[in-house]
């Protein structure tokens, strides 16, 4: 296996991507089109389970995304693990359009203006010897992207802030379950694509060590407070740390009371999709009275094994640089097929010491009245991890009896549950009915080549499930 180093330091460097600008110019009638039936079919359910009311009214009435196209830069050409090839770019779109929003109890509400920067990571995977040649792409955002929107107040609507950060948080939201990695939106261009071939597993785990701070709330940083009190008397902050790393969960830290120079040493495992995705550690000082931000410090997970796993970062208020700092260090974990590696000694409970994989990709053989079926594949392991994939309904183009599902579901694996852990369970469902059920043991996985078993399991009834149940543990990386 390759280091850690020789890993990251693999790219030739990035190009320009004229051709593809001028594609997406020419294109860009067509997306817009796609794209204004996207957002709404997506976005209205999202406003009426997530906004209080009366925002939860909202609907869109007009959707003009304008004539300025999204542009590209720095592209970088990389290949995968799994023979396919990502392409990572810089997506920038300043772009002048004309969205009209209703609801009810509330004036008419408009957008005119959207901002949107990040890198994307495209994969195009499998490779295939047919044509279009590629069998699906791929596409997310590395790390959550800058959003900006610039409302028309048409009706006088008293906070056009609280709207604002309300459909941004919505949107941001949108794009981060759908597209921020680990979640990546799947494009089909081969019907019978394969998608074992097309899913790409994690690379590994970060073990991020949030090691102390200097300066926090010192040299006047205290005038920066929200709280009056604390800036009266030069309170002394009571500081903890939310980190983040792209849409994985957040982690926060203990709270170190009364310190200028607080000392965490507190790890916490991050699952990694791409060596690019960034750390952000949001420093806070905890009071009864809501939190203040000291500031924000990030760096990404290349940067910190590049700089020998060990970093003193500035922190950043208002986009300024303080005189704070934070020192983060890092070690990465690759994911590896070695049952061996489950009997090392795990140390603290909640460490990652492998990763359990269910990839659901289609169902066959499920019968019944078309227009009554919904199938979905629900996977279970143990009492309390239970998931389930989309549940399908019939439409037209779409096979409702053999649908497919192309998920895949991920259980971080920590001590004491392997081996003996409880069987992989995987489920075919017809709207809440069990329809039949497989049983996948782990001492079975952990016997196969590779510690991966993907088949068409046989569920009862004649129906099966083309599932992949994948175990890996973690070695850590050479440097």
């Amino acid at each position: 296996m390759a280091s850690i180093i020789d890993t990251l330091t693999a790219s030739g460097g990035t190009e320009t991507p004229g051709f593809l600008n001028d594609l997406v110019a020419q294109l860009w009638p067509n997306i817009c089109v796609a794209a204004s039936k996207m957002i709404k079919e997506i976005a209205e359910p999202m406003f009426v389970t997530m906004l209080p009311a009366p925002l939860n009214t909202l609907h869109f009435t007009k959707i003009d995304l304008g004539t300025v196209p999204i542009r590209f830069a720095n592209v970088d050409v990389h290949k995968t693990e799994n023979d396919g090839i990502k392409l990572d770019l810089d997506v920038d779109w300043d772009g002048e359009c004309d969205i009209d929003l209703d609801a009810k109890m509330m004036p008419k509400l408009g957008v005119q203006h959207i901002k949107l920067r990040g890198r994307l990571s495209v994969l195009l995977c499998p490779l295939t010897n047919i044509i279009p040649l590629i069998g699906a792409a791929q596409v997310s955002f590395i790390n959550p992207p800058y959003l900006h929107l610039d409302f028309t107040d048409a009706g006088g609507f008293g906070d056009l802030a609280l709207v604002d950060r309300a459909i941004r948080k919505i949107v941001l939201q949108i794009i981060s379950g759908m597209a921020v990695l680990p979640n990546r939106f799947l494009v089909k261009l081969d019907a019978n694509n394969d998608y074992f071939k097309t899913y790409q597993h994690p690379h590994g785990v970060l073990r991020l060590t949030v090691e102390s701070g200097s300066s926090f709330g010192g040299s006047g940083e205290e005038s920066k407070s929200r709280n009056i009190f604390k800036r009266l008397t030069r309170d002394v902050p009571d500081c903890y740390i939310k980190v983040n790393l792209s849409a994985e969960k957040q982690w926060r830290t203990a709270t170190i009371k009364n310190n200028h120079h607080p000392e965490w040493n507190e790890k916490h495992d991050f699952i990694i999709s791409d060596h690019d995705q960034i750390i952000e550690a949001d420093v806070q000082d905890d009071d009864l009275a809501g939190s203040d931000d000291i500031g924000i410090a990030a760096t990404s997970v290349k940067q910190l094994l590049l700089a020998g796993g060990r970093q003193e970062l500035t922190l950043r208020h208002d986009e300024q640089d303080t005189e704070s700092k934070l020192t983060v260090s890092g070690k990465f974990y690759h994911f590896v097929a070695d049952p061996a590696s489950f009997s090392e000694d795990g140390g603290a409970p909640d460490q990652i010491l492998g990763l359990l994989t269910v990839v659901i990709a289609s169902a066959f053989g499920v019968i019944g009245r078309r227009q009554d079926l919904k199938p979905s594949v629900k996977v279970t392991w143990g009492d309390k991890l239970v998931f389930r994939t989309a549940i399908k309904t019939d439409a037209p183009g779409s096979d409702i009896e053999n649908p497919t599902f192309d998920q895949a579901f991920r259980i971080p694996v920590t001590a004491g549950m392997v081996p003996g852990g409880p069987a992989v369970r995987i489920v075919l469902m017809d709207k809440e009915d069990e329809r039949g059920a497989v049983e996948v043991s782990l001492e079975e996985l952990l016997a196969a080549p590779e510690l991966t078993i993907q088949q068409d399991f046989e569920v009862g009834g004649g129906a099966k499930v083309r599932a992949g149940v994948y175990l890996r543990g973690t070695q850590l990386a050479q440097q």
